[in-house]
């Protein structure tokens, strides 16, 4: 397929990192494709892309058939920043509770295929979690968690499924996730407060979404 000189019109939100879970041997449609030339015609642009590495990745868009054939493309378009470390300041009077004393090694892994993961309660969240949902939900209640870590990172694939978070009232949320037919929704969350946990989230909606809610407004 020859490119065409035309650019597309930008897609309005840039792309970004889909972190190392992404993608999938699902099929993807036109509408997918043309999806991601858009996402192409906006790193153009701006300055991402070449006019040679703009018509090669397009080429590549226009003939690919899977979600792993598509995410690649413009998984490199955006770097995403590490989360940077709060400065320790005093830590005010609120609901949540940091214990970096004995931190777990391993990374926590929730599944959900068909069915149902969650964490609720008085629970350890590790520094590095991974959720996945196939068809299937993710519940993760950090109201009454213990955080090993000033910042966690929660990196998932949700496909036609997806994962609820509920937060407590003063921590920062960081959504790097990205999403073909899905999304993440951040709702009722004030200002983050002084020496709180930042929750990071990544990862890739496949016709899933992230749903992540702070406490409910007192009257």
């Amino acid at each position: 397929m020859t490119a065409s000189n035309n650019v597309p019109e930008p897609f309005g939100r840039e792309p970004r990192d889909v972190g190392p879970i992404a993608g999938g041997n699902l099929r993807a449609s036109d509408a997918d494709r043309e999806q991601v030339a858009n996402l192409l015609g906006t790193a153009f642009a701006e300055g991402r892309l070449t006019h040679e590495e703009y018509d090669e990745r397009l080429e590549q868009a226009m003939s690919a058939r899977t979600f792993d054939d598509l995410v690649p493309i413009t998984s490199d378009l955006v770097p995403v920043t590490p989360p940077t470390l709060p400065q320790p300041q005093p830590q005010a009077q609120s609901n949540f509770t940091i214990d970096q004393s004995h931190p777990a090694e391993e990374r926590d892994t929730m599944i959900a295929i068909f069915g149902g993961a969650s964490r609720k309660g008085k629970w350890r969240i590790r520094k590095s979690s991974t959720a996945i949902a196939v068809f299937g939900g993710v519940e993760l209640d950090l109201r009454d968690a213990v955080f090993e870590a000033p910042v966690v990172e929660i990196i998932g694939f949700w496909c036609f499924g997806g994962m609820d978070v509920l937060v407590p009232e003063g921590v920062e949320v960081r959504d790097q996730t990205a999403g073909v037919f899905g999304g993440t929704d951040i709702t009722r969350l004030g200002d983050p407060v002084p020496g709180a946990p930042v929750i990071v989230l990544k990862g890739m909606s496949l016709f899933g979404g992230v749903s992540v809610k702070g406490p409910k407004k007192r009257r």
